[in-house]
């Protein structure tokens, strides 16, 4: 499938499985999940059709891992990144040392001031990589990346999540733990 496509669909599924399943009449189960032939189906009826091998080749395909099927491809899920209620079922984790979050340079003097905060999502987004970090934050103009001293947030009491394609995830992240990174 061209390039162009895979894009397209994946920002699609984004937008309707993280923010507005409803507008495509879908209810996201605990764990955020739909079934598969349930999401073709409202895809279709809203003139927006693909086949089941172009929405296995996206979850594959996607570099950053958006998404998720379950053990027997019957139902698909968005790893994180949610606008709307879900409980996806993460489990608390112990995170590394350090995690990176990359931004615009616009906004380090509020994080600065106030922290990370999730703002209209369920959670802040964190990296193990800087250079994930620095993808993120070009989006959003010059990057600046953050190193958050994630060791010293979970002593004190933060609780962690890893999703599934392994972005880490905290309610937010105080200005006291954060360091700007060369």
């Amino acid at each position: 499938m061209e390039q162009i496509r895979l894009v397209k669909i994946s920002k699609y599924l984004s937008r309707h499985l993280r923010h507005t399943p409803e507008r495509l009449g879908l209810t996201l189960a605990t764990g955020g999940w739909v079934g598969v032939d349930e999401l073709l189906s409202a895809c279709a009826a809203h003139q927006f059709s693909f086949t089941r091998a172009e929405l296995e080749e996206v979850v594959a395909a996607s570099d950053k891992q958006r998404f998720s099927f379950d053990e027997l491809k019957t139902r698909i899920r968005a790893n994180q990144g949610h606008s709307v209620e879900v409980d996806l079922q993460l489990e608390p984790q112990t995170p590394p040392e350090v995690l990176y979050h990359g931004t615009g340079e616009p906004s380090v003097p509020a994080i600065l001031r106030s922290g990370l905060l999730k703002l209209s999502r369920h959670h802040v987004h964190l990296s193990r990589e800087m250079e994930t970090a620095r993808k993120v934050g070009m989006r959003h103009g010059r990057p600046v990346i953050f190193a958050i001293d994630a060791a010293a947030m979970h002593q004190a009491g933060f609780t962690f999540y890893c999703s599934d394609n392994g972005v880490w995830l905290v309610d937010e992240v105080p200005s006291c733990y954060l360091r700007i990174t060369k």
